[in-house]
């Protein structure tokens, strides 16, 4: 309730945020929030193509057509859908929520952007709004922030070392912090695995003990 009475509030969104480990995870959460909001979406559509200089095969647009572009997802350059409650044919106009400038608006174009990732045999060129729906977010994004709510999302055990530490405090009190972990095993129910390197511990001696 509290969602959908304040999503237009600045000092509501910039408080809280629900932190989990994988994009697809980001992906459902941002959605579902979305669908409760009131008012209708609208949804952007990316333009994708292949950099023409990046390979030389003149049946690369069979090889590779819109659909199949449309499916790629890269970090650091956003999805082919954009859905966002409120914006012009082709401009986005946001509020700022943080930092020096808070409470000011700014507008967003569409720009033109090609990933750093080099697995694929061409470049790809989308053009989209350089933006993200961040009612969710990944852990290793939240580094550096500071909220005085925490939702933390375990679908399934966190990969990463220390990343359960790393959303833990990005907390600034206990009371703030709500964790959900869902286990298919419910032996474990409400319980998820932290990968802790035992290697660390391999040349602590106790302080009642001395080296031989």
């Amino acid at each position: 309730m509290d969602l959908q009475e304040r999503h237009g509030s600045i000092d509501y969104l910039r408080e809280r945020a629900i932190l989990t480990p994988l994009n697809e995870n980001v992906g459902k959460i941002n959605r579902e929030v979305l669908g409760r909001l009131p008012g209708d979406c609208t949804v952007y559509r990316s333009s994708d193509s292949i950099c023409k200089g990046s390979c030389n095969n003149a049946a690369d647009d069979i090889l590779y057509p819109p659909e199949f572009l449309n499916s790629l997802k890269y970090s650091g350059v956003p999805n082919h859908e954009l859905i966002v409650t409120r914006c012009y044919r082709i401009l986005i106009e946001a509020l700022i929520i943080t930092g020096n400038k808070s409470g000011e608006k700014t507008y967003i174009p569409g720009i033109c952007m090609s990933p750093a990732d080099k697995t694929m045999p061409f470049v790809l060129k989308r053009k989209q709004f350089p933006i993200a729906v961040c009612y969710a977010m990944t852990i290793n994004k939240s580094q550096g922030q500071t909220l005085k709510n925490v939702g933390l999302y375990l679908p399934n055990p966190a990969f990463g070392h220390g990343q359960i530490y790393v959303a833990i405090s990005r907390v600034t009190s206990p009371s703030g912090l709500r964790i959900l972990c869902v286990n298919e095993d419910e032996k474990y129910a409400g319980y998820t695995k932290n990968v802790v390197y035992h290697e660390i511990f391999n040349d602590i001696v106790p302080n009642n003990l001395s080296e031989p």
